[in-house]
């Protein structure tokens, strides 16, 4: 393989804990390594959520009045207050990036806040409960693709994670789909569905 794409880390390196490269440094000497089965893993979650989504949610989540598959898809992300527990030591490593694991946790707080505020204006009808969606689904989409990025850019071994590590390997692929069905159901609301 090409030095760029995998390059190998030394035991000795400081940057396994997320310490600052020197300057004197080359690009290729501090990224991080691709571990490719947790990449896979991630892939294949992917693939199986899209096709899942597609062939069975989707059509179920169409159906319903717009108010409805909105709300039952933010009820999905409402529990996105499970990474607060990238701040626990123990369901993750101790030498876990902190700025990493502060960035996750408290990005997926505020994506479950916004989740329960949406389905509050769902459920009530708040006439702001639409723009509301928006920027929940806009936050959320976000704030995990930020998370895939700082695991790439901050992140030498996906293993420091420990229990946490299904979260960016199944419920990540899970909530990011979700957030897809969410933009399909907003961009494609029919005249007599936006005034529900």
């Amino acid at each position: 393989m090409r030095e760029g794409v995998l390059c190998r880390v030394a035991e000795q390196d400081p940057h396994q804990l997320g310490a600052e490269p020197d300057p004197g440094e080359t690009r290729s000497q501090t990224m991080p390594v691709v571990n490719v089965p947790f990449v896979l893993s991630v892939a294949g979650a992917f693939v199986a959520t899209a096709v899942v989504a597609t062939i069975y949610v989707w059509p179920a989540v169409r159906a319903l009045p717009r108010f409805e598959a909105l709300r039952l898809l933010a009820a999905f992300h409402a529990f996105r207050f499970f990474g607060m527990n990238f701040l626990v030591t123990g369901f993750v490593s101790s030498e876990l990036n902190s700025n990493f694991a502060s960035k996750v946790a408290w990005g997926d707080f505020i994506a479950a806040s916004l989740a329960l505020v949406s389905m509050a204006a769902l459920s009530w009808r708040w006439s702001i409960a639409i723009p509301l969606v928006w920027l929940f689904n806009i936050w959320g989409t976000l704030d995990l693709l930020n998370a895939y990025y700082l695991g790439v850019t901050q992140l030498r071994d996906p293993g420091l994670m420990a229990a946490a590590i299904y979260v960016p390997a199944l419920y990540v692929p899970l909530l990011l789909v979700s957030h897809v069905l969410i933009f399909l159901l907003l961009l494609n609301a029919k005249p007599a569905e936006q005034a529900r």
